[in-house]
């Protein structure tokens, strides 16, 4: 039977989840957005929710970029949410990846490494041996993880950052563009800079 899949989420994120589902000849089922700004995404028609009946055991992702919004509507919706790897990332067949996640071109994840639900592992970053990358964490582009390096729910490893070995990074931090990480990141703390600095802290309003 045809693998169909769904989008939630018409933005520039979803351009990239389109892209990663025709990479592997998986056909693009509905795209849906709260408030579209959009008609069509890559020729794909967008439709906006409230006009929308939603089918049972219908696959779906939730093609939205920001961390909190994504797991919000993880909670709300009752759906089947399955995962998409671009057809040119590189995958340990000893990694696990939790559902509702995307990984994006030429990504490298090495064995043992365990990513959770609603994750973005963006193009071309790099996770070693052991990793571990919590749930609605976004690893963003060129971003370059160690081995055993841990990543907790929610944060945000800005693009291009770098992370030694068994450091681990708190929930909902956000580590900046470029920053190097050299120790462990508490709970919601901003990190800056080589070598990587607090900076201030997020809202603990998870």
């Amino acid at each position: 039977m045809e693998t169909k899949i769904n989008l939630y989420g018409a933005s520039g994120h979803c351009k990239v989840i389109v892209d990663i589902l025709l990479s592997n000849k998986t056909t693009v089922g509905k795209i849906i957005d709260d408030n579209p700004k959009l008609a069509t995404i890559l020729n794909f028609e967008v439709q906006k929710k409230e006009a929308f009946v939603f089918e049972a055991h219908s696959n779906w992702i939730i093609s939205i970029g920001n961390n909190k919004v994504r797991k919000m509507l993880s909670h709300q919706l009752q759906l089947n949410f399955v995962v998409a790897v671009h057809s040119k990332a590189v995958v340990s067949p000893f990694t696990t990846i939790g559902e509702g996640t995307v990984i994006m071109a030429g990504v490298i994840i090495n064995p043992d490494v365990a990513i959770g639900k609603h994750c973005i592992i963006n193009t071309g970053a790099v996770l070693e041996h052991d990793c571990i990358i919590h749930d609605f964490a976004h690893i963003s582009p060129s971003v370059a993880l160690a081995g055993g390096v841990i990543v907790g729910e929610g944060s945000h490893i800005g693009i291009g950052a770098s992370i030694i070995q068994g450091v681990k990074i708190g929930k909902w931090a956000t580590i900046g563009a470029g920053a190097v990480v050299l120790k462990d990141i508490p709970d919601y703390a901003v990190v800056v800079g080589n070598p990587g600095r607090i900076l201030k802290y997020n809202k603990e309003n998870e």
